[in-house]
């Protein structure tokens, strides 16, 4: 079969010397441009009522504006008057792959899930919760009733789940090496500890875990979810800063590992027959290009097993 891509060069928003690599994204659309089992397509952008379904008018307005200024920033991005039309273009990647993951059974976006963006604020990186949009938009359409989501960035979904919080049709699986709150990490899992939900789970990997505890803490994590209720979709937010030489993680996993966590997670997908969207997440380790491969080896990975 053939995976369809999201990927638009307006996803780049022009944010300087900054530790987010805002080229990968380029650069993993680069590498599948001439892989056969792979379709590059560019994705409409969000509606701004796409975003006020999840996001406050006043939020949306900042980003749009820039002003307040320390709103608009708030993610920690530079603001320009081109974030605002960058924003809409990512979600609208999101949202695409999660529609064409309906359709096809498997679909992804060059994106990031902006798993930190709350309500009114954004959060370490991240903007609109490209996630929970797509979520309420599928809804808004009539297309899913539950969607569930399987964060594996090394970081907690912190803004997926206050969000879930309040929407109980929307479950959010978080598996991660550092926990985050009001803008801060906390590489050390064991000195930090969020509250769960009903709907928003988490299992926190402590520090050295490799791909036994990881694997392990997907299967309780995934057994989990289907406890819940089976989803009619699967977003997968599959992070490259779990990656052991990320200077923000503490976790011991290599490229190969982390392909087993991906086979792992579409797996899953396959055999409980739930369509699955990806997105791109996290990664900061200074070469580049070991980021870049952490992406590329998910698109391996999901081949291997839909193709």
């Amino acid at each position: 079969m053939t995976i369809t891509a999201y990927y638009h060069p307006g996803y780049a928003a022009p944010i300087g010397d900054h530790v987010m690599p805002i080229n990968k994204f380029a650069l993993v659309a680069e590498g599948l441009r001439h892989d056969p089992g792979v379709r590059l397509a560019e994705p409409a952008p969000l509606a701004e009522a796409d975003l006020l379904r999840v996001h406050t008018r006043a939020y949306v307005d900042a980003v749009r504006t820039g002003e307040p200024r320390e709103l608009a920033e708030s993610q920690k991005f530079p603001w320009s008057p081109q974030l605002y039309s960058s924003v809409r273009l990512t979600g609208g990647g999101c949202l695409a792959a999660a529609r064409a993951a309906l359709a096809d059974g498997i679909a992804a976006a060059l994106v990031s899930g902006f798993h930190h963006a709350h309500a009114d604020h954004g959060e370490g990186f991240c903007t609109f919760n490209g996630l929970v949009v797509a979520f309420e938009a599928l809804r808004a359409a009539g297309a899913v009733e539950r969607v569930a989501v399987l964060d594996m960035d090394l970081h907690y979904g912190n803004g997926t789940a206050a969000l879930a919080a309040a929407r109980p049709l929307l479950f959010n699986l978080s598996i991660y090496g550092n926990d985050y709150d009001r803008n801060q990490p906390f590489r050390d899992v064991s000195t930090r500890r969020h509250a769960d939900g009903t709907n928003h789970r988490s299992i926190a990997l402590p520090n050295g875990s490799g791909r036994a505890a990881m694997l392990a803490a997907m299967e309780a994590g995934l057994a989990e979810l289907l406890a819940w209720g089976r989803p009619d979709l699967l977003l997968y937010q599959a992070g490259a800063d779990p990656y052991c030489e990320d200077p923000y993680s503490p976790l011991a996993l290599d490229h190969e590992d982390l392909l087993a966590r991906d086979r792992r997670a579409f797996e899953f997908a396959r055999r409980e027959r739930i369509p699955i969207a990806w997105v791109l997440a996290g990664g900061y380790t200074k070469d580049t290009s070991k980021v870049v491969r952490v992406h590329l080896n998910t698109f391996e990975a999901a081949l291997a097993v839909f193709g």
